[in-house]
C-alpha cells in the first residue's frame, strides 16, 4: 500500500496534509481496513478547537467505534459534509476522503509526526509483517 508522501501521519492512524497555516485531516487506508465497513462518522462543528493528541470525533464501523485523534492543534474551518450521508467514502479512498480542515495553531507540531516512510515502517511492525 502506498501512503502519500506529502502527508504526515500519527501512530493512531490519522493523516494531515498541511498547506501553509491550514491542514486537512483524515484517517489512513490502514485504519479504514482495520475498521471494516464504516457506517457513521461523528465530527466537530466549524469553529471547534481541536488539540493534538486529543479526540476530536469518532468513526463507527460494523466492527467497532473508534475515536479520532487530532494530529495537530487548531480551529476547524470546514467539515466534510458528504461523510454524513456517505461515510463509506472513507472505505473507497481514505486518503482523499478528508474529515476536517483546520487552521494550524502551531505548524511546528507537524515536525513531530511521522513521514510516509516512517508510518509504513510503524504499521509493518504493528501488524507483524
Amino acid at each position: 500500500m502506498s501512503y502519500p508522501s506529502d502527508f504526515k501521519y500519527t501512530k493512531e492512524h490519522e493523516w494531515v496534509k498541511a498547506d501553509g497555516n491550514s491542514g486537512t485531516i483524515g484517517i489512513t487506508a490502514y485504519a479504514q481496513e482495520s475498521l471494516g465497513d464504516i457506517v457513521f462518522v461523528e465530527l466537530p462543528k466549524v469553529g471547534a478547537e481541536i488539540t493534538a493528541g486529543k479526540s476530536f470525533g469518532s468513526v463507527e464501523s460494523v466492527k467497532a467505534v473508534s475515536d479520532l485523534f487530532a494530529p495537530v492543534t487548531g480551529s476547524v474551518t470546514e467539515v466534510n459534509g458528504a461523510l454524513a450521508n456517505a461515510p463509506e467514502l472513507i472505505n473507497k479512498d481514505a486518503h482523499s476522503a478528508w474529515m476536517v480542515k483546520v487552521t494550524l495553531k502551531n505548524p511546528g507540531e507537524l515536525n513531530s509526526l511521522l513521514s510516509a516512510a516512517d508510518y509504513e515502517k510503524f504499521i509493518a511492525e504493528e501488524s507483524g509483517h
